[in-house]
Parts: structure tokens; sequence; C-alpha cells
């Protein structure tokens, strides 16, 4: 078992990603990884305790026994004690203050409760022609400590601090290696695991997630080598079992062979980035897309330009179990042997925000009926994001390194069907025959 980086500092090393402000945030938001929960401070009015606080000669001090109750902090009568109590030089006020046994309530209830699972248990063998199967799933167990971050949280609020990285216990899965030959590659114990979600993805997508999480079941990525998704991917087409999906195209955003499948490739980035490995290439998408939220951990691909690549330098071979759970959850399981690496992800930090254009813009195509209207993109806010990841290596330091997404501002799109003829007249600038519907401009 090991428990990550826990604090509510600053920085990388001691972390603390929130500006501090002059009271206490109205809600808090905890880190583990690229996982990032919310909860409402003032949702929670419980989280706040009145307190009587003793003060001899104005500076607080524990009260004498005769001035409580057995077994009670309050002062039998204080109002009519209260003249008494002044003289001697005591004096009482009540306060507000944090109350740690709700917070913690909180946490378990918010923020565990999406985190936690148990550690799961898996055979890695192989069938009689060879290929590499799983019986179970390896995912690591998880579990945050509720209490320790309740503590953090009480210093995070009384010092104006807006974010918790949250201290997490991690135990490995039962891995039972049954191939000789995968035992002396170091297939052993989960190096790391890339996860997203996908919830509220139509049909189609769903599909696509599922066909693309496929083709990587079971893929070996030797020790030293370079991984390259669109490579394993293959050909996207229907031959390949893909449905037409929602894929960014340009400035557009219509339907294609494959769409959804930035989703595999996101999942699929983010364990060895998490990790620490060396990331080779990786481009975000264009704009934000609420599938990979936090901004800043998307990876996506279009064969054969657009790819997502690293390199394993852990000591052996890396094998990748894919699979999915009821939760709307992939994963990417990435087995091999660890080595005593660190590494922290920090982020995202948002900045240069700008709102979507108002205006709507259309374009035409022959591609749908003469006369139709089909949406071709929603409006989106461009942003900027940056993730900071620390990895240190034992002899050699730590290494901080910067990852930047910068996602455009895109307008509502709609595009309208025409002739040939039409779309020809428009390049000319001959506008006299068109038809009377069309907009004289796109």
């Amino acid at each position: 078992m090991y428990v990550r980086f826990a604090s509510f500092s600053i920085g990388i090393g001691l972390l603390l990603y929130a500006t501090p402000v002059a009271a206490a945030a109205s809600s808090m938001t905890y880190n583990d990884g690229h996982h990032i929960i919310s909860v409402s401070v003032t949702a929670h009015p419980e989280w706040r305790q009145t307190k009587r606080v003793w003060l001899y000669r104005g500076v607080e001090a524990v009260p004498p026994a005769r001035f409580k109750t057995c077994g009670d902090d309050d002062i039998v009568d204080p109002a009519a004690d209260a003249k008494a109590m002044a003289a001697k030089g005591w004096t009482w006020e009540e306060r507000t203050d944090w109350n740690a046994d709700a917070i913690k309530r909180t946490i378990e209830t918010e923020v565990s409760s999406k985190l936690d699972r148990p550690a799961g248990s898996v055979i890695i063998s192989r069938n009689a022609t060879g290929s590499i199967v799983f019986d179970g799933i390896g995912l690591t167990g998880r579990k945050v400590n509720a209490t320790l971050a309740a503590s953090l949280t009480l210093k995070a609020l009384e010092n104006s601090v807006a974010t918790v990285q949250l201290p997490v216990e991690e135990t490995q899965p039962i891995v039972d290696v049954r191939d000789a030959e995968l035992q002396a590659m170091g297939i052993r114990e989960v190096v790391t695991i890339g996860e997203s979600v996908f919830t509220k993805s139509p049909v189609n997508r769903r599909h696509n997630i599922q066909v693309g999480l496929a083709k990587f079941n079971g893929h070996l990525i030797p020790q030293g080598s370079i991984f390259s998704f669109v490579e394993i991917l293959g050909p996207v087409t229907a031959a390949t079992g893909y449905r037409k999906e929602l894929v960014i195209q340009g400035n557009e955003t219509l339907p294609d062979y494959g769409g959804g499948l930035c989703q595999v490739s996101s999942t699929a980035y983010r364990g060895p980035w998490e990790y620490g490995m060396p990331i080779v290439q990786r481009k975000n998408h264009s704009y934000s897309v609420s599938y990979y939220s936090p901004q800043g951990t998307d990876a996506t691909i279009y064969p054969p330009s657009v790819d997502m690549k690293f390199r394993n330098d852990t000591p052996g071979s890396l094998l990748i179990q894919t699979a999915s759970d009821a939760e709307d959850r992939a994963f990417f399981i990435y087995y091999g042997t660890r080595d005593a690496r660190t590494s922290e992800v920090t982020g995202p930090y948002i900045y240069d925000r700008i709102g979507a254009p108002k205006e709507e813009k259309i374009s035409y195509t022959t591609d749908i009926p003469v006369g139709a209207k089909r949406k071709a993109g929603e409006r989106h806010d461009g942003m900027k994001a940056i993730w900071y990841r620390e990895v240190t290596m034992p002899g050699s330091g730590a290494v901080l390194e910067r990852y930047y997404s910068a996602y455009q501002a895109r307008p509502l799109y709609w595009q309208i069907g025409v002739t040939a003829e039409d779309i020809l007249k428009r390049t000319s600038g001959d506008l006299s025959e068109m038809p009377s519907w069309l907009p004289s401009k796109p």
C-alpha cells in the first residue's frame, strides 16, 4: 500500500493551487491527479459550530474547574456569576469555529464515495492460440483518508485556501501471471491506470468506444519502446466495426466513422502521463469537450497524422488491459514493474477565457439535400489550460514539465444544402440567380 501526496499548500511539492482570498472559500476543491471534486461550503452550514472560549485578563485560557459543571466546559450560570468572574479576571465569549467531524462526514459522502473502490484481482495467461487473456480486472484499490482530508480542509479554510490535494491510499490488486514469458518480461503488478468517464454518450459513440478499447486489450509495449496509439488502432472504417458519430473536422463537427475514439486515446494517455513516463506526442482538442474534463487532460487523435505517443521507460514491458464499467468509466490498466520514481500532476490553471462568438456561422454543402439545414458545431467558450508535472527519479532530482492546451472559442455553426452550381456561383461572386432562401453572406 502507498499513500499519494496530500497537502493544501501552493506550488509543486507543497501544492496549493488556490489564490488566497480575504475570507474562507465558498467552495472547496479536492484533487487526486486528474480527479477533481468540488464541494460547496455554503451548502453545509453544519461545517460551522459555535463554542465558548474562556479568557483570563483578555488572553484565551483554560478556566478553573469551579467555573464548569461536571464534565462540561460551560459555566454553571454565566449571567449570575459574570460579575464575580470578571472581578477575578475571567470572561468568556462565543466564537464560530469549523467542525472537523461535520467536514469529515461530508468528505465521506461527497468525495470518498466517488473515488473509493476495492482492489480487484486478475489472472493473466495465454489461450491455446497464444493470445493473452484476462480473467478478472486488475484495478487498484483506492481509499480516501477522510480524517486527514478533514484536517487538511480545516487548515485550508483557516488560511483562505480553496483547494486540497487528497490523501489517497492505494493497494495493489491480486495479479496472478501464469505465463512464464510474461513473467520474464516483468509483468507482475499494476504500474498505472488511465481513467475517464463517458456518461451521456449517444449509442454510436458508446459502440465506437467499446470497439476502440478492444483494439488495445492484451497489447504489449516492450521496455524502451515508443507506444503509438494510431499504429495499434489501425484503420477506422465501417469494415473495422465503427459507426458514424460526431468528429471534429477542422471548423466543423460532423458525423464520421469512429466518433468517440478520442475518449479511448485520452484514457490511454492519462495513465502514463500521471505516472511520469515521457510523453512523445500529444495534442489537445481544438475546443473544450465536456467528455474530457478536466481541461488539459485530453489527447485527440486523427489518423494518420494526429497521434498520442509515449515512451515506456519503466524497468520492464507493459501489458495493457482495457475495460469499462456500469458507471460509464473507461480504463487502461498498465501491468509491468513499478520503479522508485515519484510523479505529481498539478492543475488545471485556466486563463485567457473567451466567450463563444454570438454571431452564428453558416457554410454551404452538397452533402445534404438542397434547402436542408444541419448543425455543424455548438457554441464553445475559448480558454487556455496548463498542468504542471514534477517527476523525480532516484539519483536524478526532480524535473518540472508544463503541459499547455489552447481551446478555441467557437460560434454556433450551421450548414445549408445547396447544389454544386449554387456553390460555383457563390465562388464566382454571381449572386443574381441564387435561390431566395439562401443568405447573401455566409
